[in-house]
């Protein structure tokens, strides 16, 4: 009687463990590792490193975020690129053969020169300092090197906002060239020099026959260095808001977007190009990879110890 019952523990041992194998097999997707959920979307499809949402295996941007999902190698250093990137923010050459680097017409990629504003491929020569330059400004001293690059300066010129910055920047520009007092003494030194002025003019006055010159008091733009340094503050503030008037916006050329913010650089007071590509602050649009992702110019000052990225 017990054999039979130890023979049928066993047969039934041998019947049950392969059904419980199976179960184990048949479980449902939902209890699966999470890893292997993983690989099988990664099978499916790439994953955007910025958002991570799943594209098609063949997407070069982001469905979800509009990001691109691929890298590229530059041609000339092999630094990683995104994809809709004109220029190399590593070797700093200008990488795009189907697009001129000056006015963003469509290239077939064995012209010369532009079909559109007749510029050369292999650069120009900059007339103030010399330099080699890819695109429509000079990237060391902002000259307009193109007719078109020139025709949207005259075009800015006459744009109120640009106006009233150019007086902002002359007004700022002479602060910052301003001669503050350094002590009392400078203060009462320049006290004399004022009565001595006007007592040789009273004494030529009545020379002259005038009994009773008048004698108007001499202005004076210098001031302590709290007065200077509170002055600059204010245009530095004035300077900031009309830059943001003038910020240069989301466009789909990248040589149209650097020719604007170029146009619209004032001469005065050291700025610097801060891009919505990177948030990176540049000498100028020209060392940008993407401006054409907007930017604005942002006030440096004469003493700022700011980082500019592409300055070598």
């Amino acid at each position: 009687m017990c054999m039979m019952n130890d023979n049928n523990i066993e047969k039934t041992q041998r019947t049950v463990r392969p059904q419980m194998l199976q179960r184990e097999i048949e479980l449902p997707q939902e209890e699966q590792p999470m890893q292997m959920q993983q690989q099988q979307q990664q099978a499916a499809g790439k994953a955007c490193p910025y958002c991570g949402a799943i594209n098609d295996p063949e997407a070069m941007f982001c469905a979800q975020c509009g990001q691109p999902i691929n890298k590229m190698a530059c041609p000339h250093c092999g630094a990683e690129m995104d994809p809709d990137a004109d220029f190399c923010e590593v070797c700093h050459h200008y990488i795009r053969k189907d697009i001129c680097s000056y006015c963003g017409a469509r290239l077939s990629g064995n012209e010369a020169y532009c079909p559109e504003c007749g510029s050369p491929r292999g650069g120009i020569v900059c007339p103030t300092c010399h330099s080699l330059n890819d695109f429509a400004f000079c990237k060391k001293c902002g000259t307009a090197l193109t007719e078109e690059a020139r025709m949207l300066v005259k075009e800015l010129q006459h744009n109120p906002d640009y106006q009233e910055l150019v007086e902002i920047v002359q007004d700022f520009s002479k602060l910052e060239n301003a001669l503050p007092y350094n002590s009392e003494r400078d203060i009462l030194r320049e006290q004399t020099n004022n009565k001595l002025r006007e007592r040789v003019l009273t004494l030529l006055a009545k020379d002259e026959g005038v009994e009773n010159p008048i004698i108007p008091k001499p202005e004076t733009k210098r001031m302590t260095k709290e007065e200077l340094e509170e002055q600059k503050a204010v245009k530095i503030k004035m300077l900031s808001a009309i830059l943001d008037k003038l910020a240069v916006p989301a466009s789909p050329s990248p040589a149209k977007a650097r020719n604007y913010a170029m146009a619209s650089k004032p001469v005065g007071v050291r700025l610097a190009w801060v891009c919505n590509y990177k948030h990176a602050m540049h000498s100028s649009p020209c060392g940008c990879a993407k401006p054409q992702m907007g930017g604005k110019w942002v006030v440096l000052g004469k003493n700022s110890n700011a980082e500019i990225k592409d300055d070598k």
